[in-house]
């Protein structure tokens, strides 16, 4: 018993020495391999399995991707910038705010001029020279952002005529001013925003509300109870001025006032043609654009024919760069708050100058 025991042992050490080695020429099968893979990666397995993961169960913020681009946005831009995109485009009031913003500027502008003047400029050369800083700085802006400097074939006729209108009434309203009381000049030139809403009636179509109405008619009596006494006394002088030259002072000033009037006309008719420009294009710096590279030469050559060219100081031209950039973000803000809303809505709150 013992003996077969011994046997039976040593026959069964060497059954499983020679199934690992008596058959070394045989490809292992599928199975052998499967059982030697497996017993390679179990160390690696022996690990608490981490859950898998893949795009269905991941889990993700419930806020839209959209949302998290505008917030990161937000963050990055600073107050201001926050506060001109908001007037821009981002209020169901954002056409009164760019107008309400325009009028700031170019009260800003007045201020700046009686307070920083050292040098009598004249106006033609003071025109000429905005009118080619909003020209430069339009083209850069257009350039920059890729856009066509004229517009399509069916808008360019619109902003020809806006450019042309544009010139015209500042060109009058120039000579009414050099030659006019500066109260009566202001007042003529006031006329502007009531002549708009006119205008916008005739030509766009425009239903004027009573609300509209009433007050355009307060903004302007508001501004003739500001002028009373400087109308008043200016009246004076002007009479005793026409006792003395006779009849030809008399049609010289009416005359004058004439051509203020037509200009508040004609600038009454540009803010028109602004809008449908602006609305056409779907741009309103084409409309500033186009008003610039008329206005420029049209100015420069009416400084060379009607005035003398003053060379400004230093102090002079800086001023007239700090003038030019306001004037372009005041015209660009202007023709923003037209494309937005109504020529008699929006028209009143040029009053705030």
């Amino acid at each position: 018993m013992a003996s077969p025991e011994s046997n039976n042992a040593d026959h069964v050490v060497e059954l499983i020495v020679r199934d690992a080695s008596s058959s070394p020429s045989l490809p292992p099968s599928s199975d052998e391999t499967d059982d030697a893979g497996h017993d390679q990666i179990a160390p690696l397995l022996s690990h608490p399995e981490r859950p898998k993961i893949n795009i269905f169960t991941a889990s993700y913020p419930r806020r839209k991707p959209r949302d998290e681009v505008t917030r990161l946005l937000e963050s990055e831009t600073s107050p201001f910038t926050q506060f001109i995109l908001w007037v821009w485009n981002g209020s169901r009031y954002s056409g009164l705010l760019c107008m309400a913003l325009s009028s700031t500027i170019y009260f800003l502008m007045g201020v700046l001029s009686n307070i920083f003047s050292v040098q009598a400029i004249p106006l033609f050369e003071t025109a000429f020279t905005r009118s080619t800083i909003i020209l430069i700085l339009s083209y850069l802006w257009l350039r920059r952002s890729e856009q066509p400097l004229f517009g399509t074939s069916h808008v360019r006729i619109i902003l020809l005529l806006r450019a042309l209108a544009g010139c015209i009434s500042m060109s009058s309203f120039v000579y009414c001013f050099q030659r006019l009381p500066f109260s009566e000049a202001i007042v003529l030139n006031s006329t502007t925003p009531v002549m708009a809403s006119i205008m916008a009636r005739v030509f766009l179509r425009e239903k004027l509300k009573i609300s509209d109405i009433a007050g355009l008619a307060c903004s302007f009596f508001g501004v003739l109870f500001f002028f009373r006494e400087m109308l008043a006394t200016q009246g004076q002088l002007v009479k005793a001025d026409e006792a003395s030259n006779g009849y030809a002072k008399t049609s010289h000033h009416i005359f004058t006032i004439l051509i203020g009037f037509f200009s508040s006309i004609i600038g009454g008719t540009s803010y028109c043609l602004i809008r449908a420009g602006a609305k056409a294009s779907d741009q309103p710096l084409l409309t500033v654009f186009s008003f610039g590279i008329l206005a420029s030469p049209a100015m420069g050559l009416c400084t060379y024919i009607f005035e003398d060219f003053v060379l400004p100081g230093f102090q002079s031209i800086l001023l007239m760069l700090v003038l030019g950039i306001l004037a372009f973000f005041a015209e660009v803000l202007l023709a923003r708050g037209l494309q937005l809303e109504r020529t008699g809505k929006v028209a009143n709150i040029q009053y705030m100058e």
